[in-house]
């Protein structure tokens, strides 16, 4: 019964949850904040690519 009570008390595997759970978190909020900033630049670059090939066809190019 005494080492049941020791195991229910320990807390050496409470650090590691703990940065388990941190390291979720700015996995997660990195994720989201990549896919925001990707649809920015994908507009960024259909919008630069657009810009080129307008400058392209004024210039009388193909």
């Amino acid at each position: 019964m005494k080492y049941v009570k020791t195991f229910f008390k320990g807390e050496e595997g409470q650090d590691v949850v703990e940065y388990t759970l941190l390291l979720a978190f700015v996995c997660l909020a990195s994720a989201a904040l990549f896919t925001g900033v990707g649809k920015d630049l994908n507009t960024i670059w259909l919008f630069a690519n657009k810009t080129a090939d307008n400058a392209v066809t004024a210039l009388g190019g193909s």
